[in-house]
């Protein structure tokens, strides 16, 4: 049967021009690294929510290559690819995508559980191993163990799609008592724990004896984020976020990009700014 391409708005393209440019900065930078110093370099790329290979444009109409398709057409090369998605409908897709070529892994299952167990354990620092690594999940059901793992490696560098207006309409309405409880649960597990609760909401007094909440505003929320991406799961360095908007400027996620080389951060912030410009941000 065949598989309906998912449908995507203009900040999702935006997003694949930004994993596109860095993707090609990445391979040359680490290209150039294994010929002047050190041979055994090695770099991966890794999808955790891979999809089909393909996407249709709302805007056009037209079929556009996803992320996957775009790190297999990388030049300079990567050394592996890693594709998961637990659709296994778009796993096979992927496999006929990619054909039988020995360099391409593709996983239907958990993203969680096979970055832990399968795929990170092929970007050991110590092996003079390194990734790049998209995290861009359906909804919010990312666990923060798998992100922090990324950042305590030292090799693996990360994009990551941080859902606010998912976070906004399930997790963390304007009345807590208001929230869906497994959408809850699914932020914390994004977060590592309920701070996450501390972060976005502010106790406000009241004229009597009790306080209430009072949500804070999506870059707030999102910055405690960037935050937690430094201080806990330890990446050195996380630029300021990048804000994916519809036609009308409304946010739906912020791209987070984290890494421990002030050259990709670099990189990073002049293509985030191109985009910014263009966006009147």
């Amino acid at each position: 049967m065949a598989v309906e391409h998912d449908e995507i708005g203009i900040w999702s393209e935006v997003k694949l021009a930004i994993i596109k440019k860095y993707a090609t900065a990445y391979t040359t930078v680490m290209e150039a690294q294994r010929r002047e110093r050190i041979s055994r370099l090695r770099w991966l790329y890794i999808d955790g929510y891979a999809g089909s290979g393909h996407h249709i444009s709302k805007t056009s109409g037209d079929l556009v290559e996803g992320s996957p398709l775009i790190a297999l057409n990388t030049n300079p090369p990567f050394h592996e690819y890693h594709f998961i998605d637990s659709d296994s409908g778009r796993a096979a897709e992927l496999r006929k995508e990619s054909g039988d070529r020995p360099d391409v892994f593709t996983y239907s299952e958990d993203c969680n559980k096979v970055l832990m167990e399968k795929v990170f354990p092929r970007a050991k620092f110590k092996d003079y191993n390194r990734a790049l690594c998209l995290l861009d999940p359906y909804n919010i059901d990312l666990r923060w163990d798998v992100i922090e793992a990324a950042g305590k490696e030292g090799s693996i560098e990360i994009f990551l799609n941080f859902m606010v207006m998912d976070i906004n309409r399930n997790a963390m309405r304007r009345n807590p008592s208001k929230s869906v409880k497994s959408k809850v649960e699914q932020m914390s597990r994004l977060w590592g724990d309920d701070s996450w609760l501390d972060a976005g909401y502010d106790q406000v007094p009241t004229l009597f004896d009790y306080s209430v909440p009072v949500k804070v505003s999506n870059e707030r929320f999102a910055e405690a984020f960037r935050q937690r991406l430094i201080k806990q799961a330890g990446f050195k360095y996380v630029p300021k976020l990048m804000p994916m908007t519809t036609k009308t400027n409304a946010v739906i996620y912020y791209l987070y990009f984290a890494s421990q080389k002030e050259a990709g951060m670099d990189i990073v912030n002049d293509i985030f700014n191109q985009y910014r410009a263009k966006q009147g941000l």
